[in-house]
């Protein structure tokens, strides 16, 4: 298989299942959603034909099936529920498995029959998986079932060896462990009777996917024989018994159409074929003959929606299926999406009008096409990380030339600038390509967010503001996992259930809002919920039990630092373990994992009315301007993006006993470089200060001079060096001399400071600087 074909099919598979998992939640939320019914039956139309035409059946025949299912909801015979969604999602998650299993193996061996038929039942049902066997009804409804035709649907008569052949109904005295019932009951058969044929599988019997009972085909065994032994067996309360040793004289030639053409299942695995029952309308099908046609790489491309096309940002995720009132929005419709559901039927008498239309239509397709293309080329991931490497070097490269040419050489000095300005345009321009949407990342956590609350049995509203904010791509792969772990703190520690939310006069349904906006060359990311709040002195408790902190250093500490502590390695408020939480790890892989791309991680909260907890990012890794400052005679660089004023060292005054910096009635305790870099001189008389962005750290760095800015390339601190307190990284600067960057979130400030900014009381400021000298 031509390999840029195959990685285009995983992609824009990826995109498409996505794409409908997110619809589906729109669907789930506001089931007149038109629009989102509409998207659906697009991209698992899509996915349907790409499989199918890739030859991956099993993936081919999960999504049709989805599509009968949504097909019956459409057209107003199902009503949308829970349960119903449920069996959506579990075909979408196998589905899912299928790609991934594809993605390793070239190729998917999962077997996707009992999740086909338990979509299938509730299909043609409306009903629970195992509903879809006539036999498996009340007792009324197995009168009129052809118990022949059923045998011949589930015995082999061509392997089997038989003389008779005997149909059991069985039903057990099962109570809620029915699945184990059924385990104990099958794996006792064996020793008793030879069965040949389960309707329905044996698995899903295993499962517990039964109803009443299930039937069983026995060889060689009067039906009277069967009764008795199978009665005798664990938990069985009735057996009943009928001989069909007919359909072995009867199943050739009475089945010859059965075997030339395969069951339904297996032959709604050949894309643009269907079963007599499925019921898919006219409407839903496009082109089947595209499907069968194996795709090339147009087809693939033109598949699954672009980005435009993405649904609501606003997705509701609920228990019980009221809409309470919460906001959604359908996904946007192109116009060549419209004409999937567009109705196609005409006359034979305009079919000369029509080829001409279409050729038409495919000229302006094609230009269409183009004019994407254009605007959109995929790049090869390990050729973009190449070429950002190489604009590293040449950074650096013009870093030294600059520094080795004397300042006299007019001419030399002309080209550099000309060299300066090629070089920032290149990596301006490399830059831009490596960043990606959040939408990439965000459009993943409304599944996620209503699986959770499904489990929990609490109904979550979860919006999404500010998914078109670019990161550079490095960031967005390793922010997936932290904001995974916020949101799912959220579900399971901020919003309550729903009875103790009205108690509390709130609405029953909660709130989650992930956001993002762009500050400077910082992106903020918000996690926010109306949940319950972090309860200050349970927190409290928990860090001096695990012997972090004494119970007096707690007691004075302020509610807005204790919340801190909920990023402690180990440390967890919820007593109980669950698959969600308690083991106290989540919360300290966001600040670790944030922190090593050079962001920061707090939190703020109201007891009763919820948190906030917010990540800040850079919204580009390696290429940065930092401030070279001087502590004795070594250098160390600050990133700008963090800098916010450089003063002289006058301006230093004491308050509360603490070395501050007076700003808008503001105190930023000082950190003195030369005592948190453990630099053993002597301080200095004179030096400069640098105040630090209040949204970064309300901090200034006192250092003993300032040199130069420069833009440098950032190398990350690897190994036991990654741990090391202050320090995010080094950078070769043009001398070819290392020099440390700074990580100003987590330079040590003195226990004074932070003393100072507990009782900081702006009435206490001196009102003159000879008074603060004072």
């Amino acid at each position: 298989m031509d390999e840029e074909l195959y990685q285009a099919f995983i992609t824009e598979s990826e995109e498409s299942i996505t794409q409908l998992n997110n619809s589906l939640l729109s669907l789930e939320s506001n089931p007149e959603d038109t629009d989102a019914i509409d998207d659906i039956f697009r991209q698992a139309h899509t996915l349907k034909g790409n499989f199918g035409a890739m030859g991956f059946d099993n993936a081919a025949t999960v999504a049709h099936a989805v599509e009968d299912l949504l097909d019956e909801i459409r057209h107003d015979r199902l009503d949308v529920t829970p349960e119903r969604m449920d069996l959506v999602f579990d075909g979408m998650d196998l589905i899912v498995d299928i790609l991934h299993d594809i993605e390793e193996n070239g190729e998917s061996t999962i077997d996707p029959s009992d999740t086909v038929e338990e979509i299938r039942a509730a299909a043609e049902t409306g009903g629970d998986a195992g509903n879809s066997n006539p036999a498996a009804s009340d007792e009324d409804d197995r009168e009129d079932v052809d118990f022949v035709s059923l045998a011949a649907e589930c015995v082999d008569t061509d392997t089997i060896d038989a003389a008779t052949l005997a149909h059991a109904h069985v039903e057990l005295d099962a109570g809620q462990m029915k699945s184990v019932d059924a385990g104990i009951f099958l794996s006792n058969i064996p020793d008793v009777v030879d069965v040949v044929g389960y309707a329905p599988s044996r698995d899903a019997i295993e499962g517990g996917e039964f109803d009443d009972g299930f039937d069983l085909f026995v060889a060689n065994l009067a039906p009277k024989a069967v009764e008795s032994r199978l009665g005798d067996l664990w938990k069985v309360d009735s057996v009943e018994t009928n001989d069909v040793s007919d359909v072995l004289d009867g199943v050739v030639s009475a089945g010859t159409s059965q075997e030339a053409a395969p069951d339904s299942s297996d032959a709604e695995a050949v894309p643009g074929e269907s079963d007599d029952g499925a019921g898919v309308e006219p409407e839903a099908d496009v082109d089947e003959s595209a499907e069968a046609t194996p795709a090339d790489s147009d087809g693939i491309e033109d598949g699954p929606a672009t980005d435009g096309d993405l649904p609501t940002s606003d997705e509701t995720v609920d228990d019980g299926g009221d809409d309470d009132g919460s906001d959604t929005d359908g996904g946007d419709t192109d116009g060549s999406a419209d004409a999937d559901s567009d109705d196609t039927s005409t006359d034979a008498d305009d079919s000369d009008d029509e080829d001409d239309a279409s050729d038409d239509e495919d000229d302006d397709s094609e230009e269409a096409r183009s004019i994407s293309a254009v605007k959109s080329v995929r790049v090869d991931v390990d050729q973009l990380d190449e070429l950002h490497e190489l604009v590293e070097q040449l950074v650096t490269s013009r870093i030294k030339l600059r520094n080795a040419i004397d300042e006299e050489q007019n001419t030399a000095l002309d080209t550099l600038d000309e060299l300066d300005k090629i070089s920032s345009n290149l990596q301006n321009t490399v830059m831009d390509m490596r960043l990606i949407p959040l939408k990439k990342v965000f459009d993943k956590f409304p599944r996620l967010v209503r699986d959770l609350a499904r489990e929990q049995d609490k109904r979550v509203s979860f919006k999404v503001e500010g998914a078109d904010i670019e990161l550079d791509r490095t960031i967005l792969d390793e922010i997936s996992d932290p904001l995974m772990h916020v949101l799912r703190n959220a579900v399971d520690h901020g919003i309550e259930e729903p009875d103790v939310r009205e108690a509390n006069g709130k609405p029953r349904t909660g709130t989650i809002r992930l956001s993002a906006q762009r500050q400077h060359d910082t992106v903020i990311v918000t996690v926010e919920d109306d949940g319950s709040g972090i309860d200050a002195d349970a927190v409290r408790d928990k860090v001096v039990a695990e012997g972090v902190e004494t119970r007096e250093e707690m007691n004075a500490m302020p509610d807005s630092e204790v919340y801190d502590y909920i990023f402690h390695p180990g440390l967890s408020t919820n007593d109980e373990i669950t698959d969600v939480s308690g083991r106290g790890v989540g919360m300290d892989v966001v600040k670790t994992t944030v922190e090593s791309l050079d962001g920061s991680v707090s939190v703020e909260s109201e007891p009763g009315q919820g948190s906030t907890v917010n990540i800040r990012l850079p919204v580009s890794v390696a290429i940065i301007k930092v401030l070279f400052v001087q502590v004795d005679d070594r250098e160390f660089g600050v990133p700008i993006k963090y800098i916010d004023e450089i003063s002289r060292r006058d301006r230093v005054q004491t308050v509360n006993g603490a070395e501050v910096i007076v700003h808008e009635d503001t105190i930023f305790p000082l950190i003195r470089l030369r005592e948190a870099l453990e630099i053993d001189t002597d301080e200095r008389d004179h030096g400069m200060v640098v105040r630090i962005r209040p949204d970064d750290r309300q901090v200034a760095l006192h250092c003993d001079g300032v040199t130069k800015q420069e833009e440098v390339v950032v190398t990350p601190l690897q190994g036991p060096l990654s741990g090391v307190g202050g320090l995010s990284g080094t950078a070769v600067i043009g001398d070819g001399n290392v020099i440390p960057i700074l990580d100003v979130s987590t330079l040590e400030l003195p226990d004074d400071g932070k003393q100072a900014m507990r009782e900081f009381d702006p009435s206490e400021l001196p009102d003159t600087a000879e008074e603060a000298a004072d």
